[in-house]
């Protein structure tokens, strides 16, 4: 059976249609595809650069099985099916390494290979990069807000399919959050995972302190007691006549959880009933439709909460659901190409992204320049990550991932960090770069 998530056929059509033209006419000249964002989506300052690592999984392993040929010979001649039968990505992949904050723009990933290849995995790099650039720049924006709580992806049970759900915990803890509730994602990327109870495990008992009891003695090392499905404070309260009970056992209420009504209220409610009843260390955890804007909201208010859980907001990011990003013909047969569409023209070449910073180790701005010949001050982002098909750099952790991000947040410029639009980050193209797309234009377009 075809495996939905690897196949060569999570493609679109027209990459086949164009890899059978371009075999007939024998156009398997190196081919250099670029893939950049052109605008920032509303409200963000930034971009997080996510996803890399599956891109390169996808390309080690690119092959087509027998019933994916047998498929494609209904639809394609036999040459075609032939090349596909010992398809093997071949090419060079460059990129921004994972957790680099970009903007528009700035190339963040670059394919080198013979035509038919680099056209035929267009689709599923858009895909991947696409979504986890999105959820890691989407989930930035709460750990920029509330930096010393503990934030939590609840998103995956309406997150857009089972691997959008898997992709959004990890893009979201490369970004910074602590943890996700699914497990999966813990197992396959090692990611801290958190979990407490559903209202239904209260509903299921005779009484919400017999609940309670039976969870906490079978989790006596991790307590956290869901305490709205009644009443809040009378929850609350319960909570602390519990833990006086279990005081002669050895267990201990880590915490508790509020999951609906006025958050920054219960919040300061229940603080004051733990307090007076001396469970001064037990947290107060937060979920219930959050997002970044009310993270900002419940802190503005002072709400003595310790952590959130951020579910559907994140996972599909529920206020800017798409990046403007292209995968684009930059060279081939090693003559740069541009692309000249109405508000979608292109800068031609391979490129490089040097990015200056200033006295206090902040972004200063960037510069955009051709690869070759065109040095510019400043630190070079993009990096050499595979040669002919294969990885020249080991793996990193998710987790030294994380830290190279939170690292980018430390050095951005106070104004972005922001939930408000700042001022556009400078970002220069340079003049080499300019004078070849004039030189292009001269010999492309018609005389005005």
């Amino acid at each position: 059976m075809m495996n939905p998530i690897s196949s060569p056929l999570l493609a679109d059509l027209y990459q086949f249609t164009m890899l059978q033209t371009y075999l007939e006419q024998e156009m398997n000249e190196i081919a250099v595809f670029e893939l950049f964002v052109r605008k920032l989506p509303p409200g963000r300052n930034f971009m997080v650069a996510a996803g890399l690592e599956q891109v390169l999984e996808f390309l080690e392993n690119l092959h087509f099985t027998a019933e994916e040929l047998d498929w494609l010979a209904t639809r394609f001649p036999p040459h075609v099916i032939r090349y596909l039968e010992q398809f093997r990505f071949a090419g060079d992949v460059y990129a921004m390494p994972e957790g680099t904050l970009f903007f528009p723009n700035e190339p963040i990933l670059r394919i080198t290979a013979p035509l038919p290849q680099a056209q035929l995995v267009e689709s599923r790099i858009i895909n991947l990069l696409h979504f986890e650039t999105l959820i890691a720049t989407k989930a930035a924006r709460s750990v920029l807000v509330a930096p010393d709580k503990l934030l939590v992806d609840f998103g995956m049970r309406r997150a857009h399919g089972a691997e959008a759900g898997l992709l959004a915990a990890r893009a979201s803890y490369l970004a910074g959050f602590s943890g996700t509730a699914t497990v999966l994602a813990g197992t396959m990327y090692d990611i801290p995972t958190f979990g407490t109870m559903a209202h239904s495990f209260i509903q299921a008992h005779s009484s919400e302190s017999e609940a309670f009891e039976h969870f906490a003695r079978s989790h006596p090392d991790n307590t956290i007691l869901l305490i709205d499905t009644y009443d809040t404070e009378a929850a609350a309260a319960k909570v602390v006549a519990l833990a006086n009970k279990l005081q002669a056992d050895n267990i201990r209420i880590n915490g508790v959880r509020l999951d609906s009504g006025d958050l920054a209220q219960h919040a300061r409610n229940v603080r004051r009933i733990l307090d007076d009843g001396g469970l001064r260390d037990s947290t107060i955890f937060a979920s219930g439709n959050l997002d970044e804007y009310k993270l900002h909201a419940l802190l503005a208010a002072q709400a003595p909460i310790d952590g959130f859980g951020i579910g559907t907001a994140l996972d599909i990011s529920i206020d800017a659901p798409a990046l403007d990003c292209a995968y684009k013909l930059q060279e081939y047969a090693d003559i740069p190409r541009r692309k000249y569409s109405e508000g979608k023209a292109t800068w031609p070449g391979r490129k490089q992204v040097y990015r200056l910073y200033d006295a206090d180790d902040c972004l200063q701005s960037d510069t955009v320049a051709l690869e070759r010949d065109d040095p510019q001050p400043g630190e070079p982002l993009i990096q050499p990550f595979m040669h002919a098909g294969r990885r020249l750099q080991p793996k990193l952790s998710l987790h030294a991932l994380r830290s190279r991000t939170l690292t980018g947040y430390r050095r951005l410029p106070a104004a972005m960090t922001g939930l408000e639009s700042a001022p556009a980050y400078p970002v220069t193209i340079s003049d080499a770069l300019k004078a070849l797309a004039a030189q292009i234009d001269r010999q492309y377009l018609p005389e005005a």
